[in-house]
């Protein structure tokens, strides 16, 4: 499948656990003031590029312990996300990704592929960036209103289970 993207970060350990291969989509709705990656934003910016071809890049890399997919806002592209996610769970790697929407903002959508794309993601950091919230000493996020949601653990228990306790 196809995705439009923005850039990858081959190995990055500020995105997620462990050294992390991480897809940044083009293309996000918020806008939020003080983004991080606000050339991500437009989506008629980035490239194309295969699923496929990111998956062998991952392949040369032993010492991946996973994907994370940030941007721009990956739920605006989440069905070649959900296969991509799938092919790297199937090599024993995890799956992170951010959304500048909360986790219930996306089951609300009741959109097919957005809860594929949900069910293959291990973490995910949830809450658009608010610059009022910034906090640098958080453990990746930006601002404190976002969370760090286990989501293996919240499928289990049938409700919002944190990663790290703060």
């Amino acid at each position: 499948m196809r995705l439009r993207i923005a850039g990858i970060v081959e190995e990055s350990f500020v995105d997620g656990d462990g050294c992390r291969f991480a897809v940044f989509v083009q293309g996000c709705p918020r806008r939020c003031s003080g983004c991080q990656n606000p050339e991500t934003q437009p989506f008629h910016g980035g490239r194309d590029i295969d699923t496929e071809d990111i998956l062998k890049q991952i392949d040369t890399n032993p010492l991946l312990s996973g994907i994370t997919f940030s941007g721009g806002e990956p739920f605006c592209q989440p069905r070649p996300l959900a296969e991509l996610a799938n092919a790297v769970h199937a090599r024993g790697l995890s799956v992170w990704s951010y959304t500048g929407n909360t986790l219930e903002e996306l089951r609300a959508m009741k959109d097919e592929d957005v809860c594929a794309l949900l069910n293959e993601i291990d973490v995910l950091v949830d809450g658009e960036y608010i610059e009022a919230e910034r906090d640098l000493t958080l453990k990746f996020r930006g601002s404190r209103n976002q969370r760090i949601i286990d989501m293996n653990a919240t499928r289990q228990k049938g409700q919002i289970v944190p990663k790290y306790k703060e």
